[in-house]
């Protein structure tokens, strides 16, 4: 079996680096088949796993729009003649919608939605189209001339990420990360739901946010009480209880239980993180202060300015750079996104 899957376009690699990594924590077993950016189709999925598969990548993922249970792969030409040989009742109880999204395709969607829709009503009983609330949602991929049709088994959430952005928090202060982006990092740790997660540099709340709302215990510090009480507050509203907050200097950090994963976005070239320490300085402590607070083989994914070489620092203390992602902020500063794991 197979499932398809609509991913942002974002960014080029950071969604396909996400699906891996949660594919790795999460023991998926499936194939990867990149059709293009923003399409991927994973298969040789076991029947007796697909919807547990399913339920994990829908709760966990940012970067990814939308994921289905693939019914068919066809053309244009071949549409009607496969849409017949599909038992159309084992997908659709009632009502049902298609939509189509295209992706370097030239098709009429709104054509193509109803053709598929008639084709469909001919060949099953007792069904209606509902376009506003429809019990089954069947959706059509457009690639050039092929067409993926799917049904939507489990929803994304993706107003959480519209919704959950900075200032709409209970507690705001400038500079933090966008909630996508955010997940997408808990995720590249490849932190499991039940592990301990970490942001030492905590901030408003926003990685602990993401990492609790998949399932991690999660404890987060900060040099200023604002941001530790601040952080409180926000993983408060959010539902959130398995968590800690701590107001602490970085270098003084001794974990009570040493974490799975490490998530966070240092201050870049203030003095904010360590109260009196400045530039690169700042990260060279970090990584002396975090390699004995962490597991064996845990990873720490972390987001630092282009101009710091973090290579040497790492090498330094014992760990290894797996991953690395360049995020362009604006014309003088990209974000890099590296994904570390200690030896």
């Amino acid at each position: 079996m197979k499932l398809l899957c609509v991913q942002s376009q974002e960014h080029p690699e950071l969604p396909l680096a996400e699906l891996k990594a949660v594919m790795e924590c999460e023991n998926i077993d499936a194939k990867i088949n990149c059709v293009t950016e923003g399409l991927v189709i994973l298969e040789n999925i076991s029947r007796d796993k697909i919807y547990e598969y399913y339920e994990i990548l829908t709760k966990r993922l940012g970067y990814t729009h939308e994921i289905h249970e693939l019914i068919f792969k066809t053309n244009v030409d071949d549409l009607p003649k496969d849409s017949q040989a599909v038992d159309w009742s084992d997908y659709i109880d009632e009502t049902f919608a298609v939509r189509v999204k295209r992706i370097h395709s030239e098709i009429n969607t709104v054509g193509y939605e109803r053709k598929l829709g008639t084709l469909i009503l001919d060949n099953c009983d007792n069904i209606k189209v509902n376009l506003t609330k429809p019990e089954t949602l069947i959706r059509v991929v457009a690639f050039k001339n092929e067409l993926y049709v799917a049904i939507e088994r489990f929803k994304l959430n993706k107003k959480h990420f519209v919704e959950s952005k900075p200032h709409k928090r209970p507690f705001f202060y400038p500079g933090s990360m966008n909630p996508k982006l955010a997940r997408c990092m808990v995720n590249l740790s490849r932190i499991k739901p039940g592990e301990l997660l970490l942001d030492p540099f905590c901030g408003t709340g926003g990685i602990l946010i993401e990492a609790g709302l998949i399932g991690c215990k999660v404890v987060g510090s900060d040099i200023y009480w604002k941001m530790k009480n601040g952080t409180a507050i926000n993983l408060d509203y959010y539902g959130i209880t398995d968590y800690r907050t701590f107001h602490l200097d970085v270098r003084e950090l001794k974990m009570y239980k040493k974490v799975s994963s490490v998530v966070t976005d240092p201050p870049y070239g203030i003095s904010t993180s360590t109260g009196d320490v400045d530039g690169e300085e700042i990260f060279k402590e970090f990584f002396h202060a975090i390699y004995d607070n962490m597991k064996d083989d845990a990873y720490l994914c972390m987001a630092s300015p282009h101009y710091v070489d973090l290579k040497p620092m790492v090498d330094e203390v014992g760990f290894v750079i797996v991953e690395q992602y360049g995020i362009k902020m604006h014309r003088s500063l990209t974000r890099i996104i590296s994904v570390i794991r200690k030896k």
